[in-house]
């Protein structure tokens, strides 16, 4: 019993010195508060206003814009102005935007199919941001008809390329020692280009975001993060004693995963394209995401060449490779968020960061004994530059 009450005593102690610092540092919060900023009280010499444009829908006769106040003071929407001419607007839920508040900005406007438009939006500081709608069509809302195209369009991109890469596995399980190890490689820069790629457009869009976002640790957070989470799953499997065959279907599962997460962002960014109505980008993206994506089947069945697994269990990682694009396709043709794309291609870029270390990891075990070192220069680098002349077709 007394054991007990010096153990709660030490505990209550712990819990004591560990609330100290914190109800210290309120203090000295409340003390700067308190002094009006330590006495350094100074004006700025003009309004600090930021807004974001989130998403512009377009209705027959209606243009919609979703609007955020990302500066760090209330902002209020005083005018529009469309193609230099003041238009009447109403705004939802309020014309006055705290800070991180949003508005939906409605123009009754007679729009043009296929026209451009400058849109302006003052401030009652007399501040404008603007916008454009370089080519004006109909946003596609969430109907069963353009479900269904969106889900065609992410098995066009995903899943049907990742199962035809696939198909390859008879053929490559009849390659020597040396091919093998030149196709892991290749797998290897196949996932470090694409997580390069991801991390790219990750800060792309992350650069468009209010500062409020802190756009830049967004991606680091998601990449960072994925990676750490991966890896711990991956130790914890090998862990359990689970033999090499084993394990290597579970790199296959993860290198699976890992490409699903990043065919998530290419959904976003067609669907994206789509419900802007740039269908030509669309078409482009559709396009060269078929032709890139075929090579990603290939990298999920490249550490299993040496095993005999099931051909469900193989549909099942052309599946998680593939459907993701289905998934990233709905949502950025029917509500696409630049925060929520920007964690999207963070952590598909962190997954497959990741399954690149694995297959490294896996290489170095193969080759602890007898190195290829160029066999792995020229893997590596042909996985990369396959992707590179791929993506001609889209950038």
């Amino acid at each position: 019993m007394e054991t007990i009450i010096q153990t709660q005593t030490a505990g209550n102690k712990t819990w004591l010195w560990l609330g100290v610092p914190i109800i210290l540092l309120i203090g000295v919060i409340a003390l700067f508060l308190f002094t009006n900023g330590a006495g350094l009280h100074v004006e700025p010499a003009a309004p600090v206003e930021a807004l974001q444009f989130e998403r512009t829908i377009l209705r027959p006769g209606v243009i919609e814009l979703r609007v955020r106040n990302t500066s760090p003071q209330e902002i209020t929407i005083a005018q529009v102005v469309i193609n230099d001419a003041v238009w009447q607007f109403s705004a939802s839920p309020s014309n006055v935007m705290p800070r991180l508040g949003e508005a939906v900005v409605t123009l009754k406007y007679p729009w043009t199919h296929a026209a451009a438009y400058n849109i302006a939006l003052l401030s009652s500081n007399a501040i404008a941001f603007r916008t454009e709608i370089p080519v004006a069509a109909e946003t596609a809302t969430p109907t069963g008809g353009t479900l269904l195209s969106f889900t065609l369009i992410g098995l066009y991109v995903g899943v049907i390329p990742v199962l035809l890469g696939m198909l390859w596995l008879p053929a490559l399980k009849r390659l020597g020692a040396r091919a093998l190890m030149f196709l892991m490689a290749l797998t290897a820069g196949l996932l470090i280009y694409l997580g390069i790629d991801a991390t790219s457009e990750a800060l792309e869009i992350a650069g468009e975001l209010g500062g409020a976002f802190q756009g830049v640790g967004l991606v680091g957070i998601g990449v960072v993060a994925t990676f750490m989470l991966l890896d711990a799953i991956t130790r914890r499997q090998i862990g359990v004693g689970r033999g090499e065959s084993a394990q290597r279907l579970t790199l296959a599962l993860m290198i699976a995963i890992g490409i699903g997460l990043h065919n998530l962002g290419e959904g976003l960014a067609i669907g994206a394209a789509y419900s802007v109505g740039a269908a030509a980008l669309g078409t482009f993206l559709v396009i060269g995401f078929i032709i890139q994506n075929i090579t990603e089947g290939l990298g999920i069945i490249a550490p299993v060449l040496r095993d005999k697994p099931a051909l469900s269990y193989l549909a099942g990682l052309g599946l998680i490779g593939g459907v993701p694009a289905i998934v990233g396709a709905w949502v950025g043709g029917l509500s696409f968020s630049q925060p929520l794309a920007v964690v999207f291609l963070a952590i598909g870029a962190g997954a497959v960061f990741e399954v690149a270390y694995e297959i490294a990891k896996l290489i170095q075990k193969e080759t602890a004994k007898h190195p290829l070192p160029l066999t792995l220069f020229a893997g590596v680098t042909t996985g990369m530059l396959m992707l590179y002349v791929t993506g001609l077709l889209i950038k």
